[in-house]
C-alpha cells in the first residue's frame, strides 16, 4: 500500500532480525520489505529498496551501525535511519545523530517505543520534504539584487557566562518559535566552534557542511555559495552549523565570521548566533556586531557571579544597557535563590524568565526534535515563545540604533585603556 511505511531491518544477530520483524507485522501502516546482517549488505538493500526507514544496529562485525549511517546518508538519502544499541550513553547518541540518524532506541525497548519512533520519524522526513518543495528558488545574476532592497536583519547573540544553563537549548528553541508562529526568516548559527550542539539538537550533520567550509572562502572573495552550507531545518529555520571536530575550529578567523554574518544578515530577518561562555577575539566581534545580546544565567551562585562579571565588562566596553537582555532559565527552581536575590545581586532587573521542565527538555534534546515542536502547548515552549516576541518586537528599530551607535569605538577588553 502507498501509505504503508517501508522499513528495513538491519541486525547481526538473526533471531532479533526474526522478533522485530514479527513485532513489526502486527502494524498495518509498517511493511517490512528487508533485512540485513552487516552494514555493508544495509546500505546495498538501502539504494535497492528505498524504504522509508531503516532499523539499524550500531554494533556489527564489519561496519559499524555509524559508518552504515555516514554511506547510506549520501546513497540512500531518502531512508530515515532509527539506531538501535545496548549502550544508551551520551556519546553513542552524539555519534548517531551526527552521523545523520533520526532517532536513538536503547535494547530492550518495547513494541511501543518502537513502533512509535519509526511513525515520528516517518512523519518528519514527509514534513521536511513538504517543506522542501515549496521553498522558492534562489534568485540568481541579475534578480539576486532583489536581496540587496531588503531591510538587514537582526543579529540576536546568544551568550552566557557559565556553562550549563541551557544557552544552546533557548537559542534553538527560540529560533524555531520566530519562524513557525512568527513568520520570521531565520538563519542559527552555532558559534561554538570547538564542541558545538547545534546540530544534536536538530538532528542535522555538520559533515561539509559547517562555517569552517565556508569562513575561508569568504576571506577572499565574496559569499557566493553561501546557500551551500546553510542547512535547511523541517522547521523552517536554516541553520549554519559547527565544524565536525575540535581541530577544525581553527580554520575559523575572526573576519571570516563578520563577512559571514553580513552576509546572513542581508538574506535573513533574524540572524541567531549561539556563541560560547568565554571571551576570545571572535566571540567578542559577535557581541560588538549583534543588535541585541541575550545573556543567560540560571539561579546557582556562580552563575550569578559571572553574570555580575559579564555586565561590568559589558560597561567597560560601551555597550548600551538596553543591548544587553538578561533572561533567567529555570526561574521557578527551588534552590533557595529568588529571582529578587538575583536582581539584587547583579545590580538590574531580570528581563525574561523561562520555567524549568526538565522531562519536555531533555525528551525533546535525546531525539534531536526541538522542544517547541514536540511539546507546543508546555509553558516552557510558551515563555520561549514570549522571548521571540519581545525580541523580534524590539528588534526593528535595532539596526538604525546600531547604525547610530557605531561611530564610538569600543574599548579593548584585553587592553583598557
Amino acid at each position: 500500500m502507498a501509505d504503508q511505511i517501508r522499513v528495513l531491518i538491519v541486525d547481526d544477530i538473526p533471531e532479533t532480525r526474526d522478533h522485530l520483524t514479527k513485532l513489526l507485522g502486527f502494524e498495518t501502516d509498517i511493511e517490512v520489505v528487508g533485512s540485513a546482517s552487516s552494514g555493508k549488505e544495509a546500505i546495498e538493500l538501502a539504494v535497492k529498496l528505498q524504504p522509508d526507514v531503516v532499523l539499524m544496529d550500531i554494533n556489527m562485525p564489519d561496519m559499524d551501525g555509524i559508518s552504515a549511517t555516514e554511506q547510506m546518508a549520501a546513497r540512500a538519502p531518502g531512508a530515515a535511519v532509527v539506531m538501535m544499541s545496548v549502550q544508551g550513553e551520551a556519546d553513542y547518541l552524539r555519534r548517531s545523530m551526527l552521523a545523520g540518524a533520526r532517532e536513538f532506541l536503547v535494547k530492550p525497548f518495547s513494541s511501543d517505543e518502537l513502533t512509535t519512533s519509526i511513525r515520528q520519524v516517518h512523519i518528519r522526513e514527509r514534513e521536511k520534504l513538504s517543506r522542501m518543495a515549496v521553498l522558492p528558488v534562489r534568485a540568481t545574476n541579475g534578480t539576486a539584487a532583489a536581496a540587496d532592497d531588503r531591510e538587514p536583519g537582526v543579529i540576536v547573540a546568544f551568550f552566557s557566562p557559565k556553562g550549563g544553563v541551557g544557552r544552546t537549548t533557548i537559542a534553538t528553541n527560540m529560533a524555531v518559535a520566530a519562524a513557525t508562529d512568527l513568520g520570521k526568516k531565520v538563519v542559527l548559527v552555532d558559534a561554538s566552534f570547538q564542541f558545538g550542539d547545534v546540530g544534536v539538537l536538530l538532528n542535522l550533520n555538520p559533515r561539509n557542511k559547517s562555517i569552517a567550509d565556508l569562513a575561508p572562502e569568504l576571506e577572499v572573495g565574496e559569499p557566493e555559495s553561501l546557500d551551500t552550507f546553510v542547512i535547511n531545518h523541517s522547521s523552517g529555520i536554516r541553520v549554519l552549523l559547527a565544524p565536525p571536530s575540535p581541530e577544525m575550529a581553527e580554520l575559523v578567523t575572526t573576519s571570516g565570521v563578520k563577512r559571514v554574518l553580513e552576509a546572513l544578515r542581508a538574506q535573513h530577518d533574524l540572524v541567531i548566533v549561539d556563541c560560547t561562555s568565554w571571551f576570545n577575539d571572535t566571540t567578542l566581534a559577535i557581541l560588538d556586531m549583534a543588535d541585541v545580546i541575550l545573556t543567560m544565567l540560571s539561579l546557582e551562585i556562580t552563575s550569578i557571579k559571572n553574570m555580575r562579571m559579564f555586565l561590568e565588562v559589558a560597561d567597560q566596553l560601551g555597550y548600551e544597557p538596553s543591548k544587553v537582555r538578561l533572561v533567567l532559565n529555570r526561574a521557578d527552581s527551588t534552590l533557595g535563590i529568588r529571582v529578587s536575590d538575583v536582581e539584587h545581586s547583579i545590580g538590574r532587573k531580570v528581563d525574561h524568565t523561562i520555567v524549568s521542565d526538565g522531562r519536555s527538555v531533555v525528551y525533546a534534546l535525546n531525539r534531536g526534535v526541538p522542544f517547541f515542536l514536540s511539546n507546543r502547548e508546555a509553558q516552557v515552549s510558551q515563555d520561549v515563545l514570549r522571548l521571540a516576541t519581545a525580541i523580534v518586537g524590539e528588534a526593528r528599530v535595532a539596526p538604525q540604533a546600531a547604525a547610530e551607535g557605531k561611530a564610538a569605538p569600543r574599548k579593548s577588553l584585553f587592553a583598557w585603556r
